[in-house]
């Protein structure tokens, strides 16, 4: 293996990374978009803002992460995803803005301004997986050329490009329900439990029929893509996301907690590395590869060698971050106040 190849695998740890958890944090504001009106939609949005209360803008350094390391180890790449994509790119860009504005302001401001902030960041939350999901499409489908000229409205708006918009704000709410179970579960609310449990049902069944869907376009559009998700090692990649996926079904249809999230984390994580797989050896499919779009050996080290020294630092201290969460250790404002400051509609 390269020292390219070894920086595009650090650069899909980190778009794993925020498309599992930043992915989960769009998903429970899906769920917030839909929560609707009444008592049951204030302990919805109550549970909601103590499961990503602490951790909603940590998730945004897996994004940060994946921009640097783009810009700064495969700068032909990013230059061509950004000059052919920028509308998604920059739609998805302002959805991040409004949805963490939204969700600030919630909070933050009296009465009068909880229900259109909280319906911002409900909408921001679905737009903005949706806008990312266009920007895959477009890669995947190889309307993106290396010379970064490809057509700025055409490149995400074709059959494959909006399937995998719709799929990734599908499977985000999918994430965030299962993991929404878990913490209603944890909390002792079982009414809330059964509730994300037939949401988290209901979206895995829509997002396997989106994902059937998905394959089509992929095999129409992103032929080359198709072929590798569909010979080895992409294929193994799938079925072990299937098999994660069926798991996780079971272990929602039994109402257990224990190994759920890693089962619908798994299921994410293998298929986006079965896309890793069958798109390889190409970053831009089938212009661009790695090697010719990876910088010099001394910035490709250098960015090993910051990714070694974040492994030991960075890391430790999310992981930490996460577990203090799940302990209910770092409610802050939201446990406490979140009954009475999420919007009674």
């Amino acid at each position: 293996m390269s020292t390219a190849d070894v920086c595009a695998a650090i650069l899909w740890t980190g778009v794993t990374l925020y498309a599992i958890f930043g992915g989960a944090d769009f998903g429970a504001g899906v769920w917030d978009f839909l929560a609707g009106t009444g008592e049951r939609a204030t302990r919805v949005r109550a549970q909601i803002d103590r499961s990503i209360g602490p951790v909603w803008e940590a998730n945004h350094v897996w994004l940060i992460f994946v921009l640097v390391v783009l810009w700064t180890a495969f700068s032909e790449a990013f230059s061509a995803i950004f000059s052919t994509l920028y509308i998604p790119l920059a739609l998805a860009a302002l959805g991040i803005v409004l949805r963490g504005a939204g969700f600030a302001f919630r909070h933050a401001l009296p009465g009068p301004v909880q229900r259109p902030a909280t319906r911002v960041f409900g909408f921001a939350s679905v737009i903005t997986p949706f806008f990312l999901g266009t920007v895959v499409g477009a890669i995947a489908s190889g309307e993106v050329p290396a010379q970064g000229d490809g057509d700025p409205t055409a490149s995400w708006t074709g059959f494959l490009p909006l399937t995998t918009g719709i799929l990734f704000v599908l499977v985000a709410a999918y994430t965030a329900a299962v993991f929404l179970v878990r913490d209603s579960g944890a909390a002792g609310d079982r009414d809330l439990r059964r509730y994300f449990e037939r949401r988290a049902l209901a979206a895995a069944v829509v997002a396997g029929a989106a994902a059937v869907v998905g394959v089509i376009a992929l095999h129409a559009d992103g032929r080359y893509v198709y072929d590798g998700l569909t010979s080895w090692p992409g294929i193994a990649l799938v079925i072990l996301s299937a098999l994660c996926g069926l798991v996780a079904l079971f272990l929602l249809v039994t109402g257990r907690n224990y190994g759920l999230r890693a089962a619908a984390i798994g299921a994410g994580a293998a298929v986006l590395w079965g896309y890793f797989a069958a798109a390889f050896p190409y970053i831009l499919p089938t212009s661009l590869t790695i090697s010719q779009a990876a910088g010099a050996s001394a910035t490709l080290t250098a960015v090993i060698i910051v990714f070694a020294a974040a492994a030991v630092t960075v890391i430790p201290s999310l992981i930490l971050l996460y577990v203090l969460s799940q302990r209910q250790a770092l409610d802050g404002g939201y446990s406490a106040s979140s009954e009475a400051t999420s919007p009674r509609q």
